[in-house]
């Protein structure tokens, strides 16, 4: 899954013949999975149609701040278009264009959209060799980059002019694969990896059944795919679940019983920095398993069991430099139970919920939690989804891990 699939990608496409290529970077930013929205500068409708570009966008183009071939024009808020987009990507970017963004000219649509966006901006030069080469050009450049904009750098081929030299705009998928990249390289979990588990165990009492739990694993799933879109490399070992990952960068360890995950978590946990166990893991199993399906006689069945191994315990005596979280699902006594529970598997935090809690526990979208420190802070969260959830615990983390 790419950095950019939900994000909003706004496109100014300037009056250059690489206009032309803007069809294929809106195909790109959609093909990453991000909503794309393009605004024009006038001559720009020279090289490219607005018609190419709202088809494959799916968006109405914008190049002008009224519709003008409406009588009842309604106002297209430069406000609104820089407010909205997570990015926005001028490509190509002409001589013109860069000296007015440089100098602060609000001529157009796309200069006032410019100014009014609160995102990250990036923009894809391409002109002449002897334009790209020009100082006032280079001032541009440097200026636009002091401003806090993102350069993405021309390469050499041929040019519009039949000359050979550098001015040519970065290929479609070249922009893409430069901004992905760029976003990954500031994400706060760059280089980190994160060790979590989710769902439940089952512990086999014979070949059909088992003991098991209500965990559906929407939480460790959660929690894993926020992990992910922050940089880390996530190692997700789950237990039986219907769930699918839509990040395509977490490896998933699929295990059924306690012990099996027991193992996983060993075979990962040396080299983690940062370990969440969110499994409901048994706490017992039988002590024999039926080779056969146990068949109902009638009389009282007794089924002897006997302790799982105590993952959680392990990750707190194996701890080295690993930030440690573990949860606790209580029905009575929850502080003080779940305080318990920080302390003996030395834990640096530990996530309390709470079955009395309307909207929290197993199988549900949403979850209201309780963040307790090994400090002795007590915070409790709203309500809220569980991927919500989620990017709280990572804030949190990271405010501990950066503090």
């Amino acid at each position: 899954m790419s950095v950019l699939s939900g994000k909003k990608v706004l496109l100014g496409v300037t009056a250059g013949i690489a206009a032309y290529k803007a069809a294929f970077l809106v195909r790109g930013f959609i093909k990453a999975g991000a909503q794309v929205r393009v605004v024009m500068t006038p001559d720009a409708k020279e090289f490219v149609t607005p018609l190419t570009l709202s088809t494959l966008s799916k968006n109405p183009v914008l190049s002008t701040f009224t519709n003008e071939e409406d009588e009842n024009a309604v106002w297209n808020n430069h406000v609104e278009l820089g407010l909205w987009a997570d990015f926005f990507v001028i490509a190509p970017a002409t001589a013109n264009t860069l000296s007015k963004m440089k100098s602060g000219a609000s001529d157009n649509l796309l200069l006032a959209t410019y100014l009014s966006a609160k995102c990250p901006v990036y923009f894809a030069p391409a002109m002449d060799l002897d334009m790209y080469r020009h100082p006032s050009t280079s001032q541009s450049f440097e200026k636009l980059i002091s401003y806090g904009n993102i350069m993405i750098p021309a390469t050499s081929g041929e040019l519009a002019s039949g000359l050979e030299g550098k001015g040519r705009m970065a290929e479609p998928e070249d922009i893409v694969a430069f901004i992905e990249q760029d976003i990954i390289g500031k994400l706060p979990l760059r280089g980190k990896k994160v060790l979590i588990t989710a769902g439940p165990t089952y512990e086999a009492i014979d070949p059909v059944r088992f003991i098991g739990n209500h965990s559906s694993g929407k939480m460790g799933f959660a929690i894993a795919e926020t992990a992910a879109a922050l940089g880390a490399s996530v190692v997700l070992v789950c237990g039986p679940t219907h769930l699918k990952l839509s990040g395509k960068t977490i490896e998933r360890i699929d295990v059924t019983s306690a012990e099996e995950m027991f193992e996983a978590v060993k075979s990962e946990y040396a080299d983690a920095d940062i370990a969440i166990a969110a499994a409901a893991v048994a706490d017992y199993k039988p002590a024999t398993v039926a080779d056969q399906k146990i068949k109902k006689k009638g009389a009282a069945l007794q089924i002897n069991l006997e302790p799982t191994p105590d993952i959680l315990k392990y990750m707190g005596e194996q701890k080295q430099n690993q930030f440690l979280v573990g949860f606790a699902l209580e029905t009575e006594n929850e502080i003080a139970n779940a305080k318990g529970k920080l302390t003996r598997k030395n834990l640096d935090l530990i996530v309390l919920n709470s079955l009395n809690d309307t909207g929290a526990g197993f199988k549900t979208e949403t979850n209201k939690v309780t963040f307790i420190t090994r400090e002795g802070d007590i915070l409790p969260q709203e309500l809220k989804a569980k991927e919500k959830v989620a990017q709280d615990l990572f804030q949190f983390i990271q405010e501990k891990l950066y503090a």
